[in-house]
C-alpha cells in the first residue's frame, strides 16, 4: 500500500482523534466499552488474599502531585507516588515495578492494592526488596482533569492515548530520563539496573505501553504485566502480534491478561488481540503467560491473580 492511498483510507490517523465515543459507524460506536467495565463474568473476581493487611502498611508512600519534571511530555503534569519496602530492607538496589495509570494500581480499596501485595510477598520472603512506581498519565497545562459536569477531559484523554497507545520509544524515555533518575535522586535510593527484576505493568492502554517500553528498552524493562492490553488499531499497537513473529525473539517475559467479555468496539476486539499476541509470543517462543478469563475490561481477574502474578513474573 502507497503512502497516498494509506493516508486517504485514515489509517494514519487514531479514531480517537477525529470523533467522540457516541460517534457511529454501522450502527456501533466506541462508547459500547462501558458496557466491559462491569460485567456478569467478573462477578466472582476478587482481591488475592495478599491484597489485604491489617493495619499499616509495614512500607511507606511517597506522593509527589502536580509533578512536572518532566522533558519528554513537556508542558505536562501528573501525579506520581512510590511505595517502598520498609526502612530495613531498603540497602542495596531496589527490584522495580512501574504501574501506568497508578492511581488505579495502588487505591487501597481497588482491584489490585499494590502496595499491600507488595507488603505481604515480602513479609513471606516470597519476593525481594521491591520499589513500586505508580505513573498518571499528563495534564497539558492550562487544562484539568474533568469538565463542567465532572466528565473527563477529552484533551486529558487524548494525552494519555498519545503517551500510551503510541507505538514509539518515547514512554520508555520518560521512564528512563525523568520519572527514574528522580525518584532516585528524590528519595535516596538506588534501583536495580537488572532489567529481569524489573517490570511495567498497565491495564488497556497501560497494558501496550508497558510491552511497547519493554519492546524499544528490553535491557531496561524485562518483565511485562498487561491487564486487558490494548493490542489493537487504536495507534498501530494492532502490528504487534505481526512484529513479535517476524523479528528476533527479545529477552523480555510477558503476563498478558484478558477475558471473554473484554471491550469489542470499533477500533477493535480486546479479546481477540490479546488471543492474537498469546499466539504470537507462543510462536517466536517467549517466555509468557496467558490468562483469559470469563470477565471484562477492567482490573478485577488481574486483581485476583496479582501476588501470583508478582511471583511469576519477577521468578529465577
Amino acid at each position: 500500500m502507497n503512502v497516498k492511498t494509506f493516508q486517504e483510507l485514515g489509517l494514519d490517523q487514531a479514531w480517537g482523534d477525529l470523533h467522540d465515543m457516541d460517534y457511529q459507524v454501522n450502527g456501533r460506536a466506541n462508547i459500547e466499552i462501558r458496557e466491559s467495565l462491569a460485567t456478569v463474568g467478573d462477578e466472582h473476581y476478587h482481591p488475592c488474599p495478599e491484597a489485604y493487611r491489617e493495619g499499616e502498611l509495614r512500607g511507606t508512600m511517597h506522593v509527589f502531585n502536580d509533578w512536572d519534571h518532566v522533558s519528554i511530555f513537556a508542558g505536562t503534569r501528573r501525579r506520581l507516588a512510590v511505595y517502598l519496602p520498609p526502612e530495613s530492607a531498603v540497602r542495596g538496589p531496589l527490584n522495580l515495578l512501574i504501574c501506568n495509570d497508578g492511581e488505579g494500581y495502588r487505591f487501597d480499596k481497588g482491584a489490585i492494592r499494590a502496595p499491600a501485595v507488595l507488603d505481604n510477598l515480602f513479609a513471606a520472603g516470597e519476593l525481594g526488596p521491591t520499589a513500586a512506581v505508580f505513573v498518571m498519565p499528563g495534564i497539558p497545562d492550562g487544562f484539568d482533569a474533568t469538565v463542567p459536569g465532572q466528565l473527563p477531559n477529552p484533551v486529558v484523554n487524548r494525552q494519555r492515548s498519545v503517551e500510551y497507545d503510541s507505538c514509539t520509544p518515547a514512554y520508555g524515555e520518560f521512564l528512563l530520563e525523568d520519572v527514574l533518575p528522580f525518584v532516585e535522586r528524590e528519595l535516596g535510593i538506588a534501583l536495580t539496573t537488572d532489567a529481569g527484576r524489573r517490570a511495567v505493568c498497565g491495564i488497556s492502554s497501560g497494558g501496550i505501553c508497558a510491552f511497547n517500553a519493554a519492546w524499544h528498552f528490553p535491557g531496561s524493562f524485562g518483565r511485562v504485566i498487561s491487564h486487558c492490553g490494548s493490542f489493537v488499531n487504536i495507534r498501530g499497537a494492532h502490528n504487534f502480534p505481526y512484529l513479535i513473529r517476524s523479528t528476533p525473539r527479545k529477552p523480555i517475559r510477558v503476563f498478558l491478561q484478558s477475558g471473554e467479555l473484554d471491550a469489542d468496539i470499533v477500533t477493535g476486539s480486546w479479546s481477540l488481540a490479546n488471543q492474537q499476541m498469546a499466539a504470537a509470543l507462543d510462536f517466536a517462543g517467549y517466555d509468557y503467560r496467558f490468562e483469559f478469563g470469563t470477565g471484562g475490561h477492567n482490573l478485577r481477574h488481574g486483581g485476583a491473580l496479582f501476588a501470583d502474578t508478582l511471583r511469576w513474573i519477577f521468578r529465577a
